[in-house]
């Protein structure tokens, strides 16, 4: 599966299990903030992604950089992944 599947995959099971309202059509240019995920909301989605994907980028980072859209989301796990290989 692709990556960025996986991810919309894994946001939609959580947004249902977190009890959140996703927007529709979520785009790259999708502000997170703006997708009905709320904090509680991403920190299981960045939870669930380590336990599916081996990885947690934020952890991993040497300065701390906080994607604003959805696009930058999928961006930092490709590049971790990558780094993770």
């Amino acid at each position: 599966m692709e990556l960025e599947q996986r991810i919309r995959q894994t946001l939609a099971q959580v947004a249902i299990i977190a009890n959140c309202q996703l927007t529709d059509n979520i785009t790259d240019d999708t502000v997170l903030l703006q997708s009905g995920l709320d904090s509680l909301g991403f920190a299981m989605l960045v939870a669930q992604l380590e336990e599916d994907l081996g990885i947690d980028p934020f952890s991993q980072m040497q300065i701390a950089v906080y994607p604003s859209t959805f696009g930058e989301f999928v961006s930092i796990y490709r590049q971790a992944l990558v780094q993770a290989s």
